[in-house]
């Protein structure tokens, strides 16, 4: 198999919770009875009692799905909310995203990050597999591709969180099979009705002896990312290298977000992102996730397009990504580009290549969105 990336599960299954009658210590004997009784013997005696409430007749709150079932370890980072199934292979879904993420959001802060699409549907592929389709939580999740087209003038950040609304349709490519292992996901996210983001992606499902198998003899072991330890992607620059931009010169504000180090060669970088960033190494894993590499695409592209620092954030439209290998930590990872303009929108060209293999590779257009 040589179409692979992105995340494996590494959570714990979650302990099965179940609420039924009885459960709840102050009424586990049914109704809760407080019996008053008057002094004066010529008051009557009277009984109040407290009314059960019925489950089923209580309000449907937000809240998010289990962090489990998204491979996410920090409840914060779940963009789901709710899903209902409306067709045999239909499903519609609920999503917020916050009004100020620490990540997802553009440096002028007037935008969520498109980026925060490709995670949403990724989150959405994962969750409909364990919650909808029958995948236990342990099985690891490769994405083969994503191609994603956003609208950045549904984009903008309000007075309050964005919700949003997504409906799923999942292809089966193996439809005889008993669970779908590989299968392609289509998804749209709207908001007040307008299209926000289409996507489709691409997922195959492994169990863990076979994920086991498949990695070998690539070291299966979690990466250690405590304080003072480093791995090949961030290791630091060579006095041969060239020093690094401005954050701005990458389309991101904080240092700590860039995931590329330039080098001397025009137009390549090599992959060096922090093993501690919260958001882009939200759990531990054995390869480098591939939202990952959908960031460096990011970054490699507005470099490229916009040479100089700028504070104008450009927002990529149309997402084309192919995940061609695993791509691992303790190999060094070279980024290039290259840009084609095709009606006046650039498309730079991205491949991401260790020991000479190419393990992924990308299309990105992008523009720069006016104030709404």
């Amino acid at each position: 198999m040589t179409l692979l990336t992105v995340h494996q599960d590494n959570h714990p299954t979650p302990a099965t919770t179940e609420a039924s009658a009885g459960t709840d210590p102050d009424t586990a004997a049914g109704t809760a009875t407080h019996t008053s009784t008057a002094t004066d013997p010529g008051t009557r005696t009277s009984t109040s009692a407290k009314t059960p409430v019925d489950p089923t007749h209580m309000p449907r709150l937000t809240t998010t799905v289990p962090r489990e079932y998204v491979h996410r370890s920090t409840l914060a980072e779940v963009f789901l909310t709710g899903c209902e199934q409306t067709g045999n292979t239909h499903y519609t879904l609920t999503a917020q995203w916050p009004r100020a993420h620490t990540f997802f959001t553009t440096p002028d802060g007037t935008h969520h990050h498109p980026l925060q699409a490709a995670e949403t549907i990724r989150q959405t592929g994962i969750y409909l597999a364990h919650a909808e389709l029958g995948i236990p939580l342990g099985h690891h999740f490769l994405m083969r591709n994503l191609h994603l087209t956003t609208h950045p003038q549904h984009l903008t950040i309000g007075p309050t969180p964005t919700d949003l609304t997504l409906t799923a349709t999942y292809t089966p490519h193996h439809p005889h099979t008993k669970r779908p292992t590989d299968f392609t996901m289509h998804i749209t996210i709207t908001r007040n009705g307008h299209p926000t983001a289409t996507g489709t992606g691409r997922f195959t499902c492994l169990t863990p002896t076979t994920y086991q198998r498949l990695r070998h003899p690539h070291t299966t072991t979690p990466t250690n990312t405590t304080a003072g330890t480093t791995t090949s992607t961030s290791t630091a620059r060579t006095q041969h290298q060239p020093p690094n931009p401005p954050p701005t010169h990458y389309g991101r504000t904080l240092p700590h977000d860039i995931v590329l180090t330039p080098t001397p060669h025009p137009h390549t970088w090599q992959l060096t992102p922090n093993p501690h960033h919260p958001i882009l190494f939200d759990h531990t894993t054995d390869h480098i996730p591939g939202m990952v590499l959908l960031e460096a695409a990011h970054q490699a592209a507005t470099a490229h397009t916009h040479p100089t620092p700028t504070t104008h954030p450009t927002h990529p439209t149309t997402l084309h990504a192919t995940f061609h290998h695993y791509t691992e930590h303790h190999t060094p990872t070279y980024i290039t580009t290259n840009t084609t303009t095709n009606d006046q929108a650039p498309t730079t060209h991205i491949t991401a290549h260790q020991n000479n293999t190419t393990v992924f590779t990308a299309q990105l257009t992008t523009h720069t969105p006016t104030h709404t």
